[in-house]
């Protein structure tokens, strides 16, 4: 054999045992991929999605209505299949607790979505918790859950201010940042979250500002950072009880009396303090003018439904700036409530559940300024 047909032959041995180690390699790689694939998404971290309805599950009849649809249309398992960016942040799952406008919501469905929130948080195998709703009242479940569910793990409200079929429908990147933030170990311990318009608030300090645009929920207190392309980016943090810092526990509550609110204006009458009253309101949350101001005609409606049992609460329904006791009525005198800094739907979350558990006055006025 010459010296060239010896390389030719060396050669061609060289390309069949190649086609010999290749061939278990490439069927080594075939029939192990999945199972890697499989082992790297249940590697992170598990974040439920809990869905109740709203805007960010509503539809349009084209794409130009971004502001007429209707909301609670799209379920769960759709809403999340349309975002499959969601499997490379976490292992997303998701259920449908209520499928409702958040306008209607009601004190039985506040009670329903925590005790599923508190039965989820217990679960080792649950990192976080995600809850999307209507943006009307969101901030108001935001905020029952963080008084009532004991847990340092991160739970994300989120809503949308478009449908989903708008053109420029802000839902997806909204439900995106809120899993990634509910993913998120620094996210722990932060109480309940809102994480809209790639902004994280409080849910204590946030409410619905604008109805229209996706800027809708602002905090006179600031956010507490932003979320940019899955991460977080912190400037403060919540400085009031919640979560496992919190009394009240929605795995002892069962009930929540009722609490209703009552709207100053100009010429107000004492109409609605009365028919209230005998409707049997437990308390009434006053949202006056100013400084919580009570119109004068106002005053001696107020303190005999305060003779009758009626707890009364001074707020205000100015959107920023707080309630100061004993300034523009003698609130000692009258022993009436000051709501702080709370909004009077937010003050009558809290009242509630103050007053579910039997607290007083002198009570009540402590855990406005501590909640």
């Amino acid at each position: 054999m010459t010296f060239p047909r010896f390389q030719k032959s060396l050669l061609a041995a060289a390309v069949a045992l190649a086609g010999f180690t290749a061939a278990p390699a490439a069927l080594w790689a075939q029939t192990t991929a999945p199972a890697v694939a499989a082992a790297d998404q249940a590697a992170k971290p598990h974040v439920v999605v809990l869905a109740t309805g709203g805007t960010i599950a509503g539809a349009g009849a084209s794409a130009a209505n971004s502001a007429t649809y209707t909301a609670a249309k799209v379920p769960v398992d759709k809403l999340l299949a349309g975002l499959p960016e969601l499997a490379n942040v976490a292992n997303v799952t998701g259920e449908q607790v209520l499928q409702i406008a958040s306008e209607s919501f009601t004190n039985d469905n506040l009670l329903t979505l925590a005790k599923r929130v508190s039965a989820l948080v217990k679960q080792p195998d649950v990192d976080g918790i995600v809850i999307t709703h209507g943006t009307d009242t969101l901030a108001e479940t935001g905020y029952f859950l963080s008084l009532t569910v004991h847990t340092d793990k991160p739970i994300a409200m989120v809503g949308s201010m478009r449908p989903g079929t708008a053109l420029s429908a802000d839902g997806a990147l909204n439900l995106l940042n809120a899993v990634s933030v509910a993913a998120s170990k620094d996210a722990q311990g932060k109480g309940v979250l809102i994480t809209m318009n790639d902004q994280i608030q409080s849910a204590r300090d946030t409410n619905k500002d604008v109805n229209i645009e996706t800027r809708a929920f602002q905090s006179q207190w600031g956010s507490l950072g932003m979320v940019v392309e899955g991460r977080n980016y912190w400037f403060r943090a919540p400085v009031k009880r919640h979560t496992n810092n919190s009394e009240f526990n929605i795995d002892n509550i069962t009930h929540l009396p009722q609490v209703d609110i009552v709207y100053a204006y100009g010429n107000v009458q004492p109409t609605a303090v009365q028919a209230l009253v005998a409707n049997g309101a437990k308390a009434i949350i006053h949202a006056g003018t100013g400084n919580g101001s009570v119109a004068d005609r106002m005053v001696k409606p107020l303190q005999e439904a305060h003779a009758k049992g009626v707890t009364i609460v001074r707020s205000s329904r100015v959107p920023y700036g707080f309630v100061l006791r004993n300034a523009e009525q003698p609130d000692d005198k009258h022993d009436w409530v000051v709501a702080h800094d709370m909004r009077p739907e937010k003050a009558r979350i809290l009242t509630m559940l103050a007053l579910a558990q039997g607290a007083d006055t002198k009570t009540l006025q402590r855990m406005f300024w501590e909640y």
